[in-house]
């Protein structure tokens, strides 16, 4: 998959140090992955929710990084092979739900 908007990873690892790392793998699975489609993308990260509708009416995927203490919200094309790297953040941050009402 290609990924976008690495830039966003950096950020989110500069304010949290400890998700640097798990950051780093994420973005090197999602660079070597071919999915077709949600199922496939499940195979490889089993608590993927890959259809949340945001305030858009569009969807996203919602992939949790370092277990369950972050969030990494991103818009995935399979037919593309492209992932947009939307938002990363806390998972407080994320419970709060604001963010689905500005994708």
């Amino acid at each position: 998959m290609t990924v976008l908007r690495v830039d966003r990873l950096a950020d989110f690892a500069r304010r949290h140090a400890d998700a640097r790392t798990p950051l780093e793998a994420w973005l090197q699975t999602l660079e070597a992955a071919m999915w077709r489609d949600p199922a496939e993308a499940r195979e490889t990260y089993a608590h993927l929710d890959p259809s949340v509708p945001v305030a858009s009416g569009g969807r996203v995927a919602v992939f949790n990084i370092k277990g369950n203490k972050y969030r990494l919200i991103a818009q995935i094309n399979y037919g593309l092979g492209i992932v947009n790297v939307l938002r990363v953040m806390t998972h407080a941050e994320y419970t709060r739900g604001a963010w689905k009402d500005v994708l």
